[in-house]
């Protein structure tokens, strides 16, 4: 067989491989759609940041060698259901979107639960909060990928009750996400002797914290707890210095701190905070080698553990999709809790039955001035929560795709 010959041989090889590969993927194109806070008080821990990992998934895992053809539509869903809603069914409907990814804001992202599972897509949560997605609103079509309230109150709020604070109050966001970060949080302070003196629900996107500072002033609380998040908790953290609150011996706690947040305070106002993460750029070699790729194609911002979900999240999707030679949601789905995870930046792990997935999260402190090299070098572990203790355990979150025993 002469050069040319072989090679129109392998060309057609090549060919009916790429045909196989999608012999299954609706219209010839897996199509993710980025859906988040584009402008808003949560664009800088999601946002543009989060388009940009899931493209940055797509090229590591080499899709067009693999003969997948994928495409990112992204669009901002304003921390509205409604208007979440109507883009997610014209992305189904009209657009050929096969998975949604990010939605950060759990109100907007109860919703896309729900239509991703009435329209068997899939929906891969990295930037919304809420364990009830894992809970009472489970769907076989949804994973939960990077962290949850229960993570967050059973690291941050555990930790503070430990270390003396027993007496709480808390500053709520007013929506889904607000309410289910102070419950998860109340929880174990109760749990752990502590008691809740007060709480006091705050609109979204306020501007002005100075009444509710008062009032949690006023309850004499020791632990201010900020059930908020984004440009919520950047504006209530500088409010109550302004107010000497910390000065004044009450402490807050930070129950939803993003590396985008202590950026914009500052380390002079963030300095010993302590929070839960699930990634933090500077851990290893590689999860700073991708965080520096993704730097330089951020605008020189690096990622946040919603980013970092984001880009793991699709690249898991990715793998599953090209194993099914499919992209039908529910099987998809099935088939991403049925393989091991495995990525640079969150390490092995698994997916459950009810969506959650599991991997290590670490209680951190934010440095002060003086410790900090540099840009983003703003963190110090206290200690890691071992992936089995990290989230709720499978049997009480009341999903019904558990197996009752």
């Amino acid at each position: 067989m002469n050069f040319k010959l072989k090679t129109l041989v392998a060309a057609a090889a090549m060919a009916f491989a790429a045909a196989g590969a999608q012999a299954q993927i609706s219209g010839n194109v897996v199509k993710i759609g980025v859906l988040n806070d584009m402008s808003g008080l949560y664009a800088d821990l999601g946002g543009q940041g989060s388009v940009t990992a899931a493209k940055m998934a797509i090229e590591d895992f080499k899709a067009k060698e693999k003969g997948l053809n994928v495409e990112v539509v992204f669009a901002d869903h304003q921390n509205k259901a409604d208007v979440g809603s109507q883009i997610a069914s014209k992305w189904i409907d009209s657009e050929g979107v096969d998975v949604i990814v990010d939605v950060p804001n759990s109100g907007v992202a109860l919703a896309v639960n729900q239509i991703v599972r009435d329209k068997g897509k899939v929906f891969i949560n990295s930037g919304a909060a809420s364990s009830d997605l894992t809970g009472a609103k489970c769907s076989p079509n949804t994973v939960h990928w990077t962290y949850d309230t229960w993570m967050l109150a059973n690291g941050t709020g555990s930790a503070i009750v430990k270390r003396g604070g027993k007496t709480w109050f808390f500053l709520t966001a007013d929506y889904a996400f607000g309410y289910a970060l102070e419950r998860d949080t109340e929880a174990v302070v109760t749990k752990a002797g502590g008691t809740v003196v007060g709480k006091v629900r705050v609109p979204i996107n306020t501007q002005d914290f100075s009444s509710f500072l008062l009032q949690a002033q006023a309850s004499k609380a020791q632990i201010i707890g900020l059930a908020n998040a984004g440009g919520d908790t950047i504006n209530s953290i500088k409010q109550a210095a302004e107010f000497g609150i910390v000065k004044g011996g009450q402490n807050l706690a930070g129950l939803l701190v993003f590396l985008s947040d202590v950026h914009g305070l500052g380390l002079d106002k963030a300095q010993g905070l302590i929070l839960t993460t699930t990634f933090y750029w500077d851990m290893n070699d590689q999860t700073r080698a991708w965080s520096k790729r993704f730097a330089a194609a951020n605008g020189g911002k690096y990622p946040t553990m919603v980013q970092a979900g984001v880009y793991a999240g699709v690249l898991h999707y990715l793998k599953a999709v090209a194993a099914l030679k499919s992209d039908d949601g529910t099987k998809v789905v099935a088939k991403m809790k049925e393989m091991p995870t495995d990525d640079p930046l969150f390490g092995k792990g698994t997916i459950r039955a009810d969506g959650r997935k599991i991997h290590p999260a670490y209680l951190v402190e934010v440095k002060k001035p003086s410790e900090s090299k540099g840009p983003y070098d703003y963190y110090k572990i206290l200690a890691t929560i071992p992936a089995e203790q990290a989230f709720r355990p499978l049997a009480e979150g009341g999903c019904e795709l558990v197996a009752k025993k």
